[in-house]
């Protein structure tokens, strides 16, 4: 499997392309790796230094690969971060190259605008690309709760929903992405009325109807640990034509891995120590029907 992976990049920890690269490439994907920011750490760390990627200069380097003749070979176009609207305008562009020579080749976008605790980290113009012609364009897509809130205007209307709600949202989501193809909706870091004290739920939506999966919350902050999910999931999804299937996979790997920089103590997660995980995770979480 080949992926394009248009991301972020940290020089110190595991977010974005830190995040996905190595997993990926451990699984045995090729990765060709455009990263939209280059900062030494995640601004989550207080203070960081760097530069984010023009997007003219995104669209150099797809225009590179598209000049060798290579796009070709893609099986799938991963985003996350973008940095600017023109990053993200590049993304499409790239999607719509590959999709030109390969119409099956799969785009999972992970519409990374914020989270509960930090609230909107991204420009208005690139939370608008997100929500309209990211979403128009994507076959999987991988929000966080609030991000999915921002995507399905009304669902924040009663906080905390109920795990029925934030199934007819990302159902409701399904409908606006690209026609004919996956619309698998995966909403993360769920935190719904029944959600019990000392867990996290998954809740994915797809054409056969939604999932839910439920896993202990780890004693863990970390950043980049959505990056690694979307990573995986698309690639099993993409390994497996089995959406549930590659639900559980991905998400029993990135707890393994979470459990494993829990017991350390460690603030950035431990991809590469606890990499046995990402290939057969020591403990195995499967979902239930919900809706």
């Amino acid at each position: 499997m080949s992926i394009l992976s248009v991301q972020s990049w940290v020089t110190y920890g595991h977010v974005g392309n830190a995040a996905a690269l190595f997993p990926l490439q451990r699984l045995g994907a090729a990765v060709w790796a455009i990263n939209t920011v280059n900062f030494s750490n995640h601004p989550g760390h207080g203070s960081f230094a760097g530069q984010v990627t023009q997007g003219a200069a995104v669209a150099a380097l797809v225009g590179g690969l598209d000049a060798r003749g290579v796009l070709g070979e893609v099986d799938a176009v991963l985003s996350g971060y973008l940095g600017e609207a023109a990053t993200g305008e590049a993304v499409l562009d790239a999607v719509a190259r590959v999709r030109a020579l390969r119409p099956d080749a799969l785009y999972c976008c992970d519409p990374v605008m914020g989270d509960r605790a930090g609230g909107l980290y991204v420009r208005p113009e690139v939370a608008a690309l997100l929500q309209g012609a990211a979403v128009a364009a994507a076959d999987i897509l991988t929000p966080n709760l609030f991000e999915l809130e921002l995507l399905v205007p009304g669902l924040r209307d009663d906080p905390p929903p109920t795990l029925h709600r934030v199934a007819e949202a990302a159902q409701a989501l399904r409908a606006r992405m690209r026609p004919g193809g996956s619309a698998l909706v995966l909403v993360t870091s769920v935190e719904a009325r029944e959600t019990p004290h000392g867990a996290i739920d998954l809740l994915l939506a797809g054409g056969r109807g939604s999932v839910l999966l439920r896993t202990p919350r780890l004693a863990v902050e970390v950043n980049g640990a959505g990056d690694l999910l979307a990573a995986l999931f698309l690639l099993h999804v993409f390994r497996l034509r089995d959406p549930v299937a590659a639900l559980e996979q991905a998400t029993s790997a990135v707890w393994g891995v979470l459990a494993r920089t829990a017991a350390a103590g460690q603030r950035e997660p431990m991809i590469v120590q606890a990499q046995d995980e990402l290939v057969a995770p020591s403990r195995r979480f499967r979902s239930e029907p919900f809706l």
